[in-house]
């Protein structure tokens, strides 16, 4: 049985950043000291646990979980949340620019390997002449998955290709592969559609996908994964609020880590790096978004 959890978990349907509003509003959230509310995505159970954690300490933490990522950061500028914990730096980087915010990474959370899929074929190899790969086809990692696919030996991109690479940006396509973006959380889907797909492995963990099983994956480890550091955000004058620090700390601490290992299938991976490396990766991520 799930234990109660230390604060309600509030499901936000895809609906408006109002309808948030409204909600929060209504509840009295705004204004309690050491209440600290926090979006997140999916089921993100080591925040339930590190609720419980701050709640020890006198911290009251509100879990606030959206299922459309387009919300979370709008709710953080509008000031319906303190924080929120879905992104990496690439898609940071590309909310403010559109959305015109100043959403800034306090710390690092974990990072998740992108990898490609089959239900077809054991090997990147063996992906048939003419075959057809799915991969996410949102700007922040569209570009990471057609840096899979070239690590993979599948396809190689022109010479300077950044981040925001596109299916346009392919120097050499020897096997001729037919490529369809699409939503990355369908990518799983598409496994019974395609030769392959593109998936992130803690998507591929939602969709009961043994993150095992990928023909390849990214290396979590390499200095080329920085930008996908998944991140706790708040608005820019957040990085010094004592609250927010602790929050950091707790994430880090062992049984939420333990939790992170539990509820992932130990496909995320803790990482620490300084606020101030990531707010300059930030920096130099949003330079290359408007080359």
């Amino acid at each position: 049985m799930t234990p109660p959890l230390p604060r309600r978990r509030v499901l936000l349907a895809a609906a408006t950043a109002t309808a948030l509003s409204l909600l929060v509003g209504g509840c009295g959230l705004t204004g309690d000291d050491h209440r600290i509310r926090i979006g997140v995505s999916g089921d993100s159970t080591e925040w339930d646990v590190l609720a419980k954690e701050a709640k020890k300490e006198g911290l009251d933490v509100e879990v606030v979980v959206f299922d459309d990522y387009s919300l979370p950061n709008k709710a953080l500028s509008a000031g319906d949340l303190d924080l929120n914990a879905f992104q990496h730096l690439v898609f940071l980087a590309q909310s403010n620019e559109e959305n015109g915010t100043d959403i800034v990474p306090l710390a690092p959370t974990v990072v998740v390997p992108l990898g490609l899929y089959s239900g077809k074929h054991r090997k990147a190899a063996d992906l048939p002449d003419g075959g057809r790969v799915a991969l996410p086809n949102d700007p922040a990692n569209q570009g990471r998955g057609l840096r899979v696919l070239e690590q993979a030996g599948l396809i190689r991109l022109k010479p300077g290709t950044g981040l925001f690479a596109t299916p346009d940006d392919i120097a050499a396509n020897p096997k001729h592969l037919e490529l369809t973006p699409m939503n990355a959380q369908q990518t799983p889907r598409a496994l019974k559609d395609t030769d392959a797909s593109v998936i992130n492995d803690g998507v591929a963990s939602l969709a009961g996908i043994d993150a095992k099983s990928a023909l390849f994956k990214d290396d979590p480890k390499s200095p080329a994964t920085v930008p996908y550091l998944n991140v706790i955000a708040a608005r820019a004058g957040g990085e010094d609020n004592a609250d927010y620090r602790r929050i950091v700390e707790l994430y880090a601490s062992a049984p939420v880590q333990a939790e992170v290992r539990r509820s992932s299938n130990g496909t995320a991976h803790h990482v620490e790096l300084s606020g101030a490396k990531l707010r300059a990766e930030l920096d130099r991520v949003a330079k290359e978004l408007k080359r």
